[in-house]
């Protein structure tokens, strides 16, 4: 047998063993295509008054039956709020949303609709991207029949392909005939590409007398890095606020949640955010920032948003290790952000997660890689309570075997004290396994 013929042969059953591993693995309870972090079931969320949600197989990509194209219907007197990708080659999708957002400034007399697909990012398409969105858009807004303003559209998947559009309009009467305000985690199933789980959180808050619900649903797994959001995050309430004070809440929001989750470093050229107050429920409408009511509001909204992200981050493409990064002492909060990514893209940190090795020296040379301020003499750092640094050194109590037995936890902890300032940032992260080159590398196959 010559050398190739014995490599095929030995490739061949190192497949037929990893075959055998996953069919146990399933016969175990424990499926291996899916996250580790997966939970048992989609949350029971809320409905949210105002909103109604369907989804069909369109074959947008995926001609197996599943779930690629949703439709969410909002109620008149909603307001929209919204963050997209900074990528300067970002998706038509996008640019339409954005569009739609800037011209908002208060509630909306008509309902509104936002058509979200998966499979076809339809970004780096040209002139034919801008014009399936301006299709599809108003398709939707005659069979919904509202006005071609209100209506939002989002495309995920593989970048550089045609979107068919007719396969999408074809399906909006059969959508329309199915909307429900129930429907939620259908349309939470239908805007997975890569993912291994369906993502959806909810949270509630009493604002005076009235209680208000909030309920979201997100995808993402793989490009994430976002300079905005995650892949795509959409998200409803009842409340009735204000809509430029939705806006400046949703963007101060995102920095403190989907600004601070890792994957892979890559930012998306599709990433959108959207966040609609249907104001269905029984209260006034909070105007602005001295309304005491806000407040509440906010720890709801937050609560909801973080949560889809630290989803997004435990489902990252052959993601076995969650880790937070939690770094003290910087010069203020956004420095402290930066070297606190600085460590959850390093791929030598993310590889060493994924090994658990306990390997401190990567994190000291990411933290130094950032371009931000630190005193290497004062440098600390911890493995959740395990002192494992501390005055620009190793500490004397510190031991291998500790850090080590650490690293085998499947939720990480690290902390790190910069020693220069009082800045604080929490970031989130996965580790970088050969799944993820498996996922990514037959991604259009």
């Amino acid at each position: 047998m010559d050398h190739q013929a014995e490599i095929d042969v030995r490739a061949a059953e190192i497949a037929r063993l990893e075959a055998e591993i996953a069919d146990l693995q399933r016969a175990a309870g424990h499926d291996p295509a899916r996250s580790p972090f997966a939970p048992d079931s989609f949350p029971d969320l809320p409905e949210i008054a105002g909103v109604r949600f369907a989804a069909v197989n369109a074959g947008v990509r995926y001609t197996t039956g599943r779930l690629d194209l949703m439709l969410a219907e909002i109620a008149p007197g909603a307001a929209m709020a919204g963050t997209f990708t900074r990528s300067a080659t970002r998706a038509a999708p996008v640019l339409w949303c954005q569009d739609r957002i800037a011209a908002q400034q208060g509630a909306v007399e008509a309902p509104m609709a936002i058509v979200v697909n998966a499979g076809n990012a339809n970004a780096f398409t040209g002139r034919n991207g801008m014009d399936a969105v301006e299709t599809v858009m108003q398709s939707t807004a005659d069979v919904i029949g509202i006005p071609l303003t209100n209506t939002y559209m989002a495309s995920t998947g593989v970048i550089g392909e045609p979107l068919p559009a007719e396969r999408i309009t074809q399906k909006l009467e059969q959508l329309k005939a199915a909307l429900s305000p129930g429907a939620i985690d259908q349309a939470a199933h239908a805007i997975m590409t890569t993912d291994t789980f369906p993502k959806g959180a909810a949270a509630a808050a009493n604002l005076d007398e009235t209680k208000i619900q909030v309920a979201g649903i997100a995808k993402g797994s793989g490009m994430i890095a976002p300079d905005m959001a995650t892949m795509l995050v959409f998200i409803f309430t009842d409340a009735a606020i204000a809509q430029p004070l939705l806006q400046s809440t949703v963007a101060d929001l995102t920095d403190q949640t989907f600004n601070c989750i890792t994957v892979d470093s890559d930012t998306s050229t599709s990433d959108t955010l959207l966040v609609a107050a249907t104001g269905a429920a029984a209260m006034d409408i909070i105007q602005d920032e001295t309304d005491p009511r806000l407040a509440g509001f906010r720890t709801a909204l937050r609560a909801v948003m973080r949560d889809l992200a630290i989803q997004v981050v435990k489902d990252g493409e052959g993601a076995s290790k969650f880790g937070a990064i939690t770094v003290d002492g910087a010069e203020n909060n956004t420095a402290a952000r930066r070297i606190g990514l600085a460590i959850a893209n390093s791929p030598l940190v993310k590889t060493a997660l994924a090994g658990e090795d306990p390997n401190w020296g990567r994190i000291v040379m990411a933290v130094g890689k950032s371009g931000e301020k630190a005193d290497r003499d004062l440098l600390g750092i911890r493995f959740g309570d395990i002192v494992v640094a501390e005055g620009g050194w190793v500490s004397p109590g510190y031991s291998e075997e500790a850090g080590a037995a650490y690293m085998k936890q499947s939720e990480l902890e690290i902390g790190v004290d910069v020693g220069i300032g009082d800045g604080k940032a929490t970031v989130w992260t996965c580790d970088l396994t050969h799944g993820y080159i498996t996922i990514n590398a037959d991604y259009r196959s």
